[in-house]
């Protein structure tokens, strides 16, 4: 652990804003009643119910089960029956004894949701338990809301709920989701920095973020995929190969953005070192495939082939990697050197000349995840990159994005290549598509064709407030200028 890493961090933690919000109660509940209280938005906090007693007094302790949901759907979801692969410890479901009423039951786990659902389990027959009020104390380190943007009803919508996304999930640090996993993801920081420089502007819990991914890497250098600060910072015990490199584009982007050249000196030689560290992948200028199931994202698609892309990824940071030392007025040849080496290499050994498009492994798969990043990573110019977009949005057999996060690096390819009208149009049925379900936050994933789908085993464990689905109001603010 870098001590002095730490110490940055630390000093750059926010203070958390905190609001309360109360709904009125006065509903009395038998046995195997329930009660539903819709707080009307997402919130992230503490909630806290009073309870009292009608009929003869008291003579057993009531028993009762409360369930904290994001969506309606979640409401009549049957979590018992969960058996997926990740815990079932993520489901918000609480049980409760009450042994003295009235009284006022503050739950000391912070939730995220927008609806609270109590069921009374068990009472006596002498007597009914009252919910007489219902509040909780949300908390965020956003600061105040800023106006919402967009040209029309459905884009101010989409803008609503991207800022609401993020500022749910700005907390001590930059989380991924505020129900699951509650931590910092390399991945996601990086989206929600983007956002962030175009709206709330608090840069200095990028800046936070940035020194806790430092503090944590291990003597060797790698970052990992996550960092845990609960009840001490620590990193997670595994490492993805395009989020570790992730970490130099987050860093040139906090750059680009506030000039400080402190945190840039002091995390340059980490950042380089992420290139070092993936080189290892590689045989000659082409990157290894590998079966491990984990070892690189890109999306959450187990069907995914990610040797290409992330031969892609691995091209982009180091070309920003370069970009950053030229402005810092530093050598970057070796690194410009390395990147023409491995584009030429990578257009050999991937490029289908026939289809136009990039392929990756030895079934020669197609995929959206693939393609995008060839073309975040200019390995052609933008002309080129706007054709290959076209011939992939037309193969049908292509592999498509299923989350927001790799939607959002699809739009930005998009824009790079000059196409705001189509990036728009992504935006607007994508996003758009789960406002008109009802998304108070925009979700972990989404697939339109099955709006249930869950990599996880059951849709219980889903996270519906999830940071790198944020980034419509980047491309509002920063491409579209409809502020």
């Amino acid at each position: 652990m870098n001590l002095d890493f730490l110490k940055k961090a630390e000093a750059a933690k926010p203070k958390l804003t905190v609001k309360t919000h109360t709904v009125k109660g006065g509903q009395v509940l038998a046995e195997r009643e329930t009660v539903v209280y819709d707080f009307g938005t997402h919130l992230v906090g503490y909630p806290k119910i009073w309870f009292s007693s009608v009929g003869a007094h008291y003579d057993a302790p009531a028993l009762i089960k409360v369930r904290f949901c994001e969506t309606a759907q979640e409401l009549e979801e049957d979590t018992s029956s969960y058996n997926g692969w990740i815990s079932k410890g993520w489901i918000q479901d609480e049980i409760i004894h009450l042994d003295v009423l009235p009284c006022a039951y503050a739950f000391k786990r912070r939730f995220a949701f927008r609806y609270i659902k109590a069921e009374v389990m068990a009472t006596s027959p002498k007597y009914r338990l009252r919910i007489d009020k219902v509040s909780v104390k949300s908390v965020t380190s956003a600061p105040e809301r800023i106006p919402v943007c967009g040209s029309s009803k459905r884009e101010k919508a989409i803008d609503k709920v991207a800022l609401k996304t993020l500022s749910e999930c700005m907390q001590y640090e930059f989380e991924d989701g505020p129900k699951r996993d509650m931590r910092l993801w390399l991945g996601d920081l990086r989206l929600q920095a983007l956002t962030n420089y175009q709206t709330y502007r608090h840069n200095d819990l990028v800046k936070r973020c940035l020194y806790l991914f430092a503090a944590t890497a291990d003597g060797e250098g790698n970052i990992s995929q996550c960092v845990f600060t609960k009840p001490d910072v620590a990193p997670d015990d595994q490492s993805l190969f395009d989020y570790s490199l992730l970490f130099i584009p987050t860093l040139y982007d906090y750059f680009k953005e506030t000039g400080d050249r402190q945190t840039i000196n002091d995390l340059l030689p980490l950042a380089e070192k992420q290139i070092e560290i993936a080189k290892k992948r590689f045989d000659g200028d082409l990157i290894k495939d590998c079966d491990k199931l984990g070892w690189c994202f890109l999306d959450w698609s187990l069907d995914l082939n990610k040797q290409a892309g992330a031969q892609a990824v691995y091209i982009y940071a180091e070309k920003t990697l370069a970009k950053l030392l030229k402005e810092l007025h530093r050598d970057a040849s070796p690194y410009e050197k390395d990147v023409a080496s491995k584009s030429a290499k990578a257009i050999e050994g991937f490029y289908d000349k026939e289809r136009g498009l990039f392929v990756s492994g030895k079934q020669r798969q197609i995929s959206y995840a693939t393609n995008v990043w060839f073309v975040l990573a200019e390995v052609f110019k933008a002309k080129e990159n706007a054709l290959l977009l076209d011939r992939l949005q037309a193969c049908k057999e292509a592999i498509k994005p299923i989350t927001p996060y790799m939607m959002h690096h699809y739009v930005q390819a998009l824009a790079d290549s000059g196409n705001i009208g189509e990036a728009r149009k992504v935006i607007g049925e994508y996003w758009g598509g789960m406002t008109e379900r009802g998304a108070d936050t925009f979700w972990e994933l989404f697939d339109p064709e099955d709006p249930d789908q869950s990599p996880y085993g059951g849709k219980a464990v889903n996270s519906y407030c999830h940071a790198w689905s944020c980034t419509p109001a980047y491309f509002f603010r920063k491409y579209f200028a409809e502020v």
